[in-house]
């Protein structure tokens, strides 16, 4: 089974691929200096296997490490994910600002 994830800046998200098929998305939106987070979405027979925390895990790595962007969490998956990951707050914002 090989997963690539990938940055997909014209269609505004981060996609999980499996064996060359789409398995996830993380659609985002950008306002100024921040990335609204807007819907993790897994294709249901690929569900149950931690994906969507690796694809959201992936997006927050690239966003720290290639923009000055604070994070959105509009997706509740995405909040969850960082109430479990403390450590990033310092990424996060409250709210899109222009």
């Amino acid at each position: 089974m090989a997963k690539e994830f990938t940055h997909e800046p014209d269609a505004n998200r981060y996609a999980v691929h499996i064996d060359g098929e789409l398995a996830g998305v993380l659609d985002y939106s950008v306002l100024g200096s921040a990335m609204s987070m807007r819907r993790a979405y897994t294709a249901p027979h690929f569900r149950g296997h931690g994906l969507a925390a690796e694809l959201v895990t992936f997006a927050v790595d690239d966003v720290e490490a290639s923009t000055s962007y604070r994070i959105v969490p509009m997706c509740w998956y995405v909040a969850e994910w960082f109430e479990k990951h403390p450590e990033r707050s310092e990424l996060l914002s409250r709210r899109a600002s222009a």
